[in-house]
């Protein structure tokens, strides 16, 4: 008998507006988000790695213009792409992650690379480039991943002297921009990946928590597989996937409790907005968010496929 999988991605969450959100920007988002989460659950049917699923599932995301990590990233406030990217395999809790990267076209696939090829979790800037490029990785020139939509919010945020956008006329600038996949495999290994652009207008080479174990992605078998998104300083402050996992495994909270007692306790009376997608040892999938929506999909343990945007549906 064939163990049950499961998957569930997130395209961010954040204030995304109804009203400002055209049918023609929907379906093509909800069209991304579908392709996501079939590609990762196509290697899963197969038989094959929840991390490799992952990886998948976050790809297509990366290679939308629609999501704030690869091809739609964000611009910084020298009007460069800086991408940061992890992963996590629950086996034996190996960890890759990559931080500031302006040159590769899926960092979701260089933290892989980190974790399996390197001695290393964590990788930034010109050192994870030259480590991608040992690597088979191909050279990525910035105009492949700039967008107009991108460079019309950097102006705005450098108006304002903002790091948030406060009006704009996409439904979905004021949502914190990360892309992740969690997984359940039929061999009953955990994992997660998590990739992003970061914050529009960003200096100083800064980093969120996409990029760190713990607050960004966590993955442990037995227990519980998360990916976040939000206000990124927040999340590593909270170490908010870690703590959805330690509320599991010490208190055996399930996955349920313990993703809305993080993303609706402590981490929202803080000020932090966001969201998380987790999956746990049985294929029980919760997505968790503070926020007005989260992009997002799965496919559950009985195959069936669900695709959302608003917190009320």
């Amino acid at each position: 008998m064939t163990k049950p999988f499961a998957i569930a991605i997130h395209g961010g969450a954040g204030t995304i507006l109804r009203d400002q959100m055209t049918e023609t920007l929907k379906q093509e988002i909800l069209a991304a988000l579908t392709q996501s989460v079939q590609a990762g659950a196509a290697i899963l049917e197969a038989g094959g790695d929840a991390l490799d699923a992952t990886v998948a599932a976050v790809k297509v995301m990366e290679d939308s213009p629609h999501f704030n990590a690869g091809k739609g990233s964000v611009l910084t406030h020298d009007e460069m792409v800086e991408m940061d990217a992890s992963v996590m395999h629950g086996a034996a809790m190996d960890a890759g992650a990559i931080a500031g990267v302006r040159h590769i076209r899926n960092p979701i696939e260089l933290a892989r690379d980190v974790m399996r090829d390197s001695d290393h979790v964590l990788l930034i800037g010109e050192g994870a480039e030259k480590f991608a490029f040992e690597h088979q990785h191909q050279y990525t020139e910035q105009d492949y991943f700039f967008t107009e939509r991108r460079y019309e919010q950097l102006l705005s945020m450098k108006e304002k002297g903002l790091f948030a956008l406060s009006e704009s006329k996409y439904p979905d600038d004021k949502k914190y921009g990360t892309v992740g996949a969690v997984a359940l495999d039929s061999h009953g290994n955990l994992a997660a990946a998590t990739s992003t652009g970061g914050v529009t207008n960003k200096k100083y080479g800064r980093v969120g928590d996409t990029a760190i174990i713990g607050a960004g992605t966590f993955a442990e078998n037995g227990n519980v597989a998360v990916s976040t998104t939000g206000m990124g300083e927040y999340f590593i402050r909270k170490t908010v996937a870690g703590d959805v996992a330690a509320r599991m495994r010490y208190l055996k909270e399930d996955v349920h409790t313990a993703c809305e007692t993080v993303i609706q306790g402590e981490l929202k009376a803080m000020g932090g907005e966001g969201g998380l997608i987790a999956v746990d040892a049985q294929g029980d999938v919760h997505f968790g968010m503070n926020s007005s929506g989260m992009y997002r999909a799965s496919v559950d343990c009985h195959g069936e496929v669900t695709v959302k945007i608003y917190a009320d549906e």
